[in-house]
């Protein structure tokens, strides 16, 4: 089974994130599209696994399927000169090496951000979706459930995803640690992508108490419905008086955008220290106001430290994280020896029952008629049980002897 076991993959590693764009199939559009490229490469199985910085094909066949081919079947609306490119960009794993890869994904020590966990339930999901669209059998089956076993133990028994990396994680555990309670009152300015992301996180956190402001209305409307919020145009700031707790800024302006002056309107005569969380590049608060007020201050600057420290102990993690997968690499290449075993010998049962039916209805027939009731209950008993020992006791030992020929050729 490993050697018809191939992986197709394109990846941030050589493509940028427009490029995989080009290769993600609507979820509708997924079982026609793929069950027909399955049928037309006449593949035993396939699975197709999308994420926003990679697109990958696990595919089992008796024939070495190229990247053109599959391209040229599966995305002719993709135009010649983009089927080139991504065919010059695409990596192919196969036979061991393909395993490996599989691995690696699901353990994160390929992805984008290291350690990010997200990775394991696409993984899963990716299978699922595949089954239940009749596209893989058997041996992606026990791919997939050693992939995600292994990604598992990596999870577990190493510190490869422990310490926060990315800017809302790390914004949020800031705010975790200076004890900031759910119904603070957070300030909003800026509702683009990032911002977006980090009030979804604190909402699912449990945070209920948003303010957004934004140049567009629109956007800030968008944003407050989505979190529960309310909705101002940047223009209304100055008329702001409801105070805040917690000030999250990150907007595109190339100047600041908070000075004294404004800050201290926002302040509403209250006194007490406040948390800022300034994620905008360049910084949207004036440094003046960190210098005349009290706060706790996290700039983007501090984030980005923390996050490259984080990755240096993520990267030292990646050799424990290695040493699993060559175990669960091993161990797999074991299990498809065994299942290899099994397939070549799964119709030896049914020899062995038709041998006792041939026995019973044909050859010995005669001879078991003239039985008594007694004598023929212990006959049956007898050939049951030579039946089950004959099919259990030389399966084991013939299963023994073919995977010791393999491990010592």
């Amino acid at each position: 089974m490993l050697e018809t076991l191939y992986i197709h993959a394109f990846t941030h590693h050589n493509l940028d994130v427009n490029q995989i764009g080009l290769l993600h199939i609507d979820s509708a559009d997924q079982k026609r599209r793929l069950g027909a490229a399955k049928s037309h490469f006449a593949c035993k199985e396939m699975m197709f696994l999308s994420t926003c910085n990679r697109v990958e094909f696990t595919i089992v066949s008796d024939q070495n399927i190229t990247t053109e081919e599959l391209l040229f079947v599966l995305y002719p609306e993709v135009g010649t000169e983009n089927q080139k490119v991504l065919c010059e960009k695409s990596e192919v794993f196969t036979h061991s090496a393909a395993v490996r890869h599989a691995l690696s994904v699901a353990s994160s020590i390929d992805s984008m951000i290291v350690g990010e966990r997200e990775i394991i339930t696409q993984v899963r999901s990716a299978f699922e979706t595949s089954r239940s669209q009749g596209l893989t059998g058997d041996f992606i089956r026990l791919l997939t459930r050693k992939v995600i076993e292994t990604a598992k133990k990596v999870y577990t028994e190493t510190n490869i995803a422990k310490k926060p990396v990315s800017v809302v994680s790390l914004a949020y555990h800031k705010l975790k640690s200076l004890n900031i309670s759910l119904d603070a009152r957070i300030l909003i300015i800026g509702a683009g992508l990032t911002n977006t992301t980090m009030c979804k996180f604190l909402k699912k956190h449990g945070y209920s108490n948003f303010v957004v402001f934004n140049r567009s209305i629109e956007n800030a409307e968008k944003l407050a419905d989505d979190i529960g919020g309310k909705a101002f145009s940047l223009k209304e700031i100055d008329q702001y008086k409801d105070g805040f707790d917690v000030l999250l800024t990150c907007t595109g302006a190339d100047k600041h955008l908070i000075d004294v002056s404004i800050y201290k309107h926002l302040l509403n005569g209250e006194e007490e220290r406040k948390t800022i969380i300034d994620i905008a590049i360049p910084s949207d608060i004036n440094p003046e106001v960190i210098r005349s007020f009290d706060t706790n201050y996290v700039s983007i600057d501090y984030l980005q430290k923390v996050s490259d420290d984080n990755l240096k102990v993520r990267g030292e993690e990646v050799i424990q994280v290695k040493k699993i997968l060559e175990e669960a690499n091993v161990a797999f290449m074991q299990l498809t020896k065994e299942r290899n075993v099994e397939i070549a010998m799964k119709e030896v049962p049914k020899q062995i029952k038709e041998i006792r039916k041939t026995a019973v209805s044909d050859v010995f027939k005669s001879d078991i008629e003239n039985m008594d009731a007694e004598t023929r209950e212990v006959f049956d008993k007898v050939l049951g049980y030579v039946e089950k020992k004959y099919i259990s006791g030389p399966m084991k030992l013939a299963k023994e002897i073919i995977l010791k020929n393999n491990a010592s050729s």
